[in-house]
């Protein structure tokens, strides 16, 4: 692991218990939480999320994941859940970059971290590696995007500063998963993927008519 604590990359932003105890009370649900699995078939190890989430006007939770270069990924399947801002796709790759945001009225905390599996020593299983790649602390935008502003939804992101009260530029390949990820945090009641994309349709084998070869 490289950079920033295991608790706070591997598990996600720690959230206070009464921040939790709200989310509960609300009905969001997202889910933070990465596993590596293995594909028996392929003989190989890969790294499971799931795209959760949603907001109401005063609180939002969400998380998606990307590709290395921030890039969307394609879900493993769509999750067909009861009710709203809860679980909302699978996703298996071999790299992932999760995306974790919470709005508390116009106020965002930000973590995106990069997960990759690690090497294999003497037929062991091989670790989950993770490394913070940028953490935004009480992030603020001016904008109601469930609201009057609506319409400016995925196109802009909080403002985020350093203690110093410098500017912090998220990482320009991951600019449009975070654009994405503010428009999910005022989804206002959220009940679809918002970065995670459907994988091209694999067409079904011609069926030649009879007589032909």
């Amino acid at each position: 692991m490289k950079g920033g604590s295991r608790s706070l990359s591997h598990r996600g932003l720690s959230l206070p218990g009464h921040v939790r105890r709200q989310l509960r009370q609300v009905g969001i649900l997202a889910r933070a939480e990465v596993a590596l699995e293995h594909q028996y078939l392929a003989q190989r190890y890969v790294i499971r999320g799931v795209e959760s989430g949603g907001a109401v006007r005063e609180m939002g939770h969400y998380v998606t994941f990307a590709g290395e270069d921030g890039e969307p990924l394609a879900y493993l399947h769509p999750i067909d859940a009861i009710g709203v801002n809860g679980v909302h796709a699978v996703v298996v790759a071999p790299v992932l970059v999760r995306v974790e945001m919470l709005r508390t009225g116009r106020t965002y905390e930000l973590l995106i971290t990069g997960f990759r599996i690690g090497e294999a020593e003497n037929g062991r299983r091989p670790p989950l590696e993770s490394q913070v790649l940028f953490r935004g602390v009480h992030g603020y935008l001016e904008l109601e995007l469930w609201g009057k502003d609506k319409e400016r939804a995925g196109s802009v992101v909080p403002a985020f500063y350093s203690r110093g009260g410098e500017r912090l530029e998220v990482p320009a390949k991951f600019q449009a998963v975070t654009q994405a990820i503010t428009k999910s945090v005022n989804c206002c009641p959220c009940s679809h993927s918002h970065y995670l994309i459907a994988a091209p349709a694999v067409p079904s084998p011609r069926v030649m008519p009879e007589g032909h070869a």
